[in-house]
């Protein structure tokens, strides 16, 4: 499966559901209390996240997407500090304010990193269905994906007929199923649950081939699109009728809370649906997502950046040999870093001291170094008969070997600014005894308020006087 980062300033998705308030108390523990055997923490941070369908939308919104999102809250402090951190963040709020009732908060105490204790604050809302859905079809104008984000707190009073007014209009409907009745599902285009709250509904499957099996029938029976299966250290599992089962291997490094976990799933699929990906890239996404967001501290969204870096160790383009599409995506996370682009060029035949001296020289010059180097047949229009003695492939391979060079890609015509067109280095720069202006793709870069200099080259080093030496000998 081939990733690509999407365009998520392009997609555009509603999330309905049960918003919450997740408080964190952090503070450090020396002593048992004397009234009972529990540690005594001293409160020294309070920390608010959005939670539930609210993390779901800021997961939305942190990967660059437009994101509106419909709850139910309290009218309360809890309410004011949830709707600000998701304004901040660019999310749309449309919540409908109770006054009796509290926002649903959950507080968890923690010590060192480790959650001590967790209390939840909450009462079921009687929601107006009506209501809601009125307020969901009047935005849903723009949408391309509707997000069901259930955690069986009563934000949801009626499934089906949001569920009709998407698929009316050819939304794609995904829904983070609860409970033990998933025909409030039916016809949605995907439900995720976890492996416990299907085998809730289907029963005990000892292995993949029965998973496979109830899926398939779950599916059936409830006119799903697809189902998708996240089954913790094992991976994922997508099921679609009529097609292979594709089973993902779980991406997490290290597990060190999953907290928020399905959230960020549903939220990076519907976002890669709504730019316009594939189910099954959707879905691998999904997985590398995931993989990040189990490493972090409690609930957490996935930047656009982080996604980027992983889909980069996926497709191996962090560095060394990369076509230009693969560069331009690996460039774009470097950016977001803040990284400085360094870019220089040439042919590097037989690689000498003067050129690791010199892509040694040109990589101080910032953050990344990007080398461009000619294919044979500009080599051979550029050197002249007999020329290259080393194929673009094997220059290639050994220059992505120096620990000066990030990425190295190649350019068919005479000189590279088309590609620096494309790459739009910060810093070009070029071996040589001439002034600036003799660079080729200064103007280019200069155009754009990037800059330009000239490195010196090592004396005595060239390819040229290696290859004449060689045919001398011979």
């Amino acid at each position: 499966m081939k990733l690509s980062m999407p365009r998520y300033d392009q997609a555009a998705v509603l999330v309905v559901g049960d918003v919450m308030l997740d408080r964190y108390w952090h503070g450090g523990t020396s002593r048992i209390s004397p009234e009972a055997p529990v540690p005594v923490v001293k409160v020294e941070q309070i920390e608010d996240r959005p939670g539930g369908a609210a993390n779901v939308a800021l997961n939305i919104a942190a990967l660059g997407g437009q994101v509106r999102l419909v709850g139910v809250t309290g009218r309360d402090e809890a309410a004011g500090s949830l709707q600000r951190s998701l304004q901040s963040a660019g999310v749309a709020c449309h919540f409908q304010q109770v006054e009796e009732q509290p926002t649903i908060v959950k507080l968890r105490v923690l010590s060192r990193h480790q959650q001590l204790l967790r209390m939840d604050f909450e009462e079921p809302f009687a929601t107006d269905a009506q209501a809601l859905a009125a307020q969901v079809e009047a935005l849903l104008d723009g949408v391309a994906v509707l997000i069901l984000s259930d955690y069986g707190k009563g934000a949801l009073p009626n499934h089906q007929a949001l569920i009709s007014l998407a698929r009316a209009r050819g939304i794609t409907v995904l829904a983070d199923p609860k409970g033990t009745d998933f025909s409030i599902y039916r016809g949605a285009s995907l439900i995720t649950p976890n492996l416990h709250e299907f085998e809730t509904i289907v029963g005990r499957c000892a292995d993949e081939a029965e998973l496979v099996r109830k899926g398939a029938a779950l599916m059936n029976e409830l006119a799903l699109g697809a189902l998708l299966i996240t089954r913790g250290e094992h991976g994922m599992t997508l099921l679609r009728p009529e097609q292979a089962p594709l089973h993902l291997p779980a991406r997490a490094r290290e597990v060190f809370d999953v907290t928020g976990a399905g959230d960020t799933v549903i939220s990076t699929l519907a976002a890669s649906l709504a730019a316009g990906e594939s189910l099954p890239n959707a879905v691998g996404l999904a997985n590398l997502a995931a993989g990040i967001v189990v490493g972090k501290l409690g609930t957490a969204a996935i930047s656009a950046p982080e996604l980027r870096r992983a889909v980069q160790r996926e497709q191996g383009s962090e560095r060394g040999v990369v076509g230009v599409e693969q560069l331009l995506v690996a460039l774009e996370d470097a950016r977001a870093h803040g990284e400085k682009i360094v870019f220089t060029n040439g042919c590097f035949d037989i690689l000498h001291a003067g050129h690791v001296a010199y892509l040694e020289q040109a990589r101080a010059q910032g953050d990344r170094l990007v080398l461009a180097v000619n294919d044979d047949a500009s080599v051979s229009r550029l050197k002249g008969p007999g020329r290259p003695i080393n194929s673009v492939d094997r220059r290639m391979a050994v220059l992505a070997g120096l620990g000066a060079v990030d990425w190295v890609v190649s350019f068919s015509e005479d000189t590279p600014e088309t590609l620096l067109r494309r790459v739009r280095p910060d810093v070009l720069v070029k071996g040589g005894d001439y002034g600036i202006e003799g660079v080729v793709g200064a103007d280019i870069v200069r155009a754009y308020g990037g800059e330009v200099r000239v490195l010196g080259l090592v004396e005595n080093s060239s390819t040229t006087a290696i290859v004449e030496k060689i045919r001398g000998e011979a």
